[in-house]
């Protein structure tokens, strides 16, 4: 008895009080971590409305937030936004996540892309505005015409005071305007012909 009691006034009873108190707080530290990680696996965080946001700014929103920025390939240059700017994710705004969760995001490139001119002279007014149209050009209302047999056919395109033939690269959203047949092959001035840039065969 007298030896247990002087164990205990002892220091090697002291130090192994201190160990055990030291592995107590170690262990519960490290259970309230598990706790806590436990629990906010299983938080759901409302996405946030990323729209017109450089990707800086997305990323250090979505770090907060303990989510990931994915971009996905640029989308066609949309001059309503900010250049670099978002102009898409998924998920929306306002939808409910896990933490860690991907958000795919669309970038506003920096302008307008280049598009190549098809094959559409021979082809009806129709059918080229559609064709043109679907690669992003716009079609001005002020075409010219040329004496030939087939009406509204297009026989041309001017882009200002240039023109333009097959294979030639233009920005997209760019104003172009047709050179069509009339309908009739009468005669026409040459000089008519060279101020619309049309090639007279020669």
């Amino acid at each position: 008895m007298k030896e247990f009691i002087t164990y205990f006034k002892s220091k090697m009873f002291l130090r192994t009080v201190i160990g055990m108190v030291i592995i107590l707080i170690i262990l519960s530290f490290i259970l309230s971590r598990w706790l806590s990680a436990t629990t906010r696996h299983d938080e759901k965080i409302p996405v946030p409305n990323l729209d017109k946001l450089t990707f800086s700014e997305v990323e250090n929103i979505l770090n907060n937030l303990s989510l990931e920025a994915v971009v996905l390939d640029s989308s066609s240059f949309d001059p309503n936004y900010p250049k670099f700017s978002v102009t898409g994710q998924n998920p929306m705004a306002g939808d409910s996540v896990k933490m860690h969760r991907k958000i795919y995001l669309t970038i506003n490139p920096s302008g307008f892309g280049l598009v190549t001119i098809p094959r559409i002279f021979g082809k009806t007014l129709r059918q080229a505005e559609i064709e043109l149209k679907n690669l992003g050009l716009r079609i001005g209302n002020s075409p010219s015409y040329i004496p030939d047999k087939g009406k509204d056919v297009v026989r041309g395109i001017k882009l200002g005071d240039r023109s333009l033939s097959e294979g030639s690269k233009i920005k997209k959203n760019t104003l172009i305007n047709f050179i069509l047949g009339s309908g009739n092959d009468e005669p026409i001035d040459i000089n008519y012909i060279d101020s619309i840039g049309i090639d007279d065969g020669n």
